[in-house]
């Protein structure tokens, strides 16, 4: 069924140009007020026998009608009579007529479908047109800015800081030493710790999501404290008890090390645990890999909670994540202190802004970085020059050409802001 819509002032000449279009056999759907007159929805090219069985069940009710009124317009029939046309030239608007669905669905009618899809497409097109003639008269305007923009979108950063750093820097005029300084101001945000883990000792407990490589940065945390100190001197606990054979690794790595490890499963246990191994320097606990919407960190953090010991939690993520799940991971483990953050994976990355952005963010100190499989070579202490060098580093691999299109998508709503600020 195909639908047609009538504006007019009044009522009546909205009937009467329904009228003239259609005759007097006209299907009217609804009709109703606007801000300039009033809208008439008829039907046509409908299949005449559903609408008249819809219409059986359901009458037009008509907003304030007249009693008097009432009778004249009670009849079922679809069809609009010349006398039918008559009545409604001087009656009140109606409601739109209410048919079920499955009866009588001219809203889902196929060809409206279709054209709401293609006036969504259209906006989308429209709204990227938009934002690269921003991004192009900003280009054009303010190049220095705009250059040092995409650099840092390139690397990752989040738009969020990307313009509080380039803001940091707009005296600059040279945009090379703008980008040095720049770089620097986002090294300055950027915590790092000593090295507190392997200095100082203590029972430590790694947390994160699933996948991140936990396991793996304890062995090698393990291995290195073993060959300063030896291997008598440190001990391991693993409290994953959720999947099947999670305490194999651990265990593999620990006979590997010459490392004693032990099994703890709820509170008490990992208390009695670490009481056990008093006389060691280092305790490493690993925990089960659990996404942040997992309903049993809380079940995870009260393990951590053993009853007179005192465990630092670092927060382990990688480098791969997506920057809205690092996002989520670290605003999730929030939940109990952290004393800082070990980053994994550097290696498999692509690029580091995300991550930076994150961390500097929740002014989350780095502790340590990973950047491959090798035990215990791939740690080292978190620097945090070296890390926006490799971050900058990695953004200069990238193929510049392949950027320019998807970084005026990205920065659309901010470079139009910046435009107001700047013209």
């Amino acid at each position: 069924m195909k639908i047609k819509r009538f504006f007019a002032k009044d009522m009546r000449q909205a009937i009467r140009m329904v009228r003239e279009d259609q005759g007097d056999d006209a299907v009217i759907l609804s009709s109703q007020k606007k801000a300039d007159g009033v809208e008439v929805v008829i039907a046509i090219d409908y299949d005449e026998a559903v609408v008249e069985a819809a219409l059986k069940d359901e009458r037009v009710v008509v907003r304030g009608r007249d009693e008097s009124v009432e009778p004249a317009i009670a009849d079922d029939n679809v069809s609009i009579k010349s006398t039918a046309l008559d009545t409604m030239e001087d009656m009140p608007i109606e409601r739109p007529v209410r048919s079920s669905a499955s009866q009588i669905s001219w809203s889902q009618d196929p060809a409206i479908v279709e054209m709401q899809h293609e006036v969504k497409a259209l906006r989308g097109l429209l709204e990227n047109q938009m934002a690269h003639l921003a991004w192009g008269e900003m280009s054009r305007k303010n190049p220095n800015r705009a250059e040092l923009l995409r650099r840092l979108n390139q690397m990752g950063v989040q738009s969020d800081l990307c313009e509080e750093l380039v803001a940091d820097v707009a005296q600059v005029n040279d945009v090379e030493r703008a980008w040095r300084r720049l770089l620097g101001h986002l090294g300055q945000r950027i915590q790092v710790t000593d090295d507190d883990i392997l200095n100082h000792g203590g029972v430590v407990a790694l947390v994160g999501p699933t996948g991140i490589g936990k396991t793996t940065t304890i062995a090698k945390l393990a291995a290195r404290y073993a060959l300063r100190h030896g291997a008598r001197s440190v001990a391991l606990i693993s409290t994953d008890n959720y999947r099947i054979g999670a305490h194999e690794q651990l265990l593999t790595y620990g006979r590997i090390l010459g490392i004693p490890v032990q099994v703890a499963a709820g509170r008490q246990e990992l208390a009695d645990a670490i009481e056990n191994m008093v006389d060691k320097r280092l305790i490493l606990i690993d925990t089960a890999g659990m996404s942040q919407r997992d309903l049993r960190l809380s079940e995870q953090f009260d393990t951590l909670q053993a009853e007179g010991v005192a465990i630092r939690t670092y927060l382990t993520l990688s480098a791969t994540t997506q920057t809205p799940v690092v996002e989520e991971a670290v605003k999730a483990f929030s939940n109990i202190p952290i004393e800082g953050c070990i980053i994994t994976k550097m290696d498999e990355s692509m690029v580091l802004g995300g991550i930076l952005s994150v961390v500097a963010r929740h002014h989350l100190p780095v502790a340590y970085i990973g950047d491959g499989q090798r035990v215990p070579e791939d740690i080292h202490q978190a620097r945090a020059d070296k890390l926006v060098s490799h971050a900058a580093s990695l953004m200069k691999e990238m193929n510049e050409s392949s950027w320019n299109y998807e970084i005026a998508e990205r920065l659309g709503g901010m470079v139009a802001d910046i435009q107001e600020t700047h013209v």
